[in-house]
């Protein structure tokens, strides 16, 4: 897991909160290596620019729920999900709850903006598609796995749904639409 993209999740979400807002950060207890990367990461971001955060987690459907009934007495003003392919294939609830609670939520794909989410950032999962293309054809054509470079995304995508920040009554800065990938409306 690469700890900068946690930190840059959490710069990107501390543009549109109050800095007094406690941010909440939801992993995965069942995928143990990126939930601890996520919490170590979070944390380790969050002590360099003095905001709190607060770990939440769940490991399914019912988990999710909880969590975020959970989060009012909390104070959590808003939310960073760690990716793991639970919150992926959960979307619609996340997407949801995050929608009820008036939560600002910052998530790792861009699928979830487009299901109404309020932002997306991490690898763009296009060129890692094409990057596993390319290491199949490497491999159909004689190399060996073991030779073959691990390689880290270089490209990354940063989406933001504008009817989403208005709905929960964000107004989103120029300066942020700038760093944008796509600026949904």
């Amino acid at each position: 897991m690469n700890p900068r993209l946690m930190a840059q999740r959490l710069g990107l979400l501390f543009e549109l909160v109050p800095p007094t807002a406690k941010v909440g950060v939801f992993v995965n207890p069942n995928n143990l290596f990126v939930a601890a990367a996520s919490i170590a990461d979070a944390e380790a971001a969050a002590s360099a620019t003095g905001r709190p955060i607060e770990v939440l987690s769940a490991s399914s459907g019912e988990g999710i729920d909880a969590a975020f009934a959970s989060l009012a007495g909390r104070q959590i003003g808003a939310l960073v999900v760690s990716p793991d392919v639970l919150f992926s294939g959960r979307r619609e609830q996340l997407v949801t709850l995050a929608a009820r609670h008036r939560l600002p939520t910052i998530y790792s794909v861009r699928e979830l903006p487009e299901a109404g989410g309020l932002m997306s950032y991490g690898p763009s999962l296009s060129h890692q598609f094409r990057q596993a293309g390319i290491y199949t054809g490497r491999i159909l054509n004689g190399e060996k796995p073991g030779d073959l470079p691990v390689i880290q995304s270089t490209e990354f995508e940063f989406v933001i749904n504008l009817r989403t920040a208005r709905a929960l009554g964000i107004e989103v800065p120029p300066s942020l639409r700038a760093l944008a990938t796509e600026v949904m409306d």
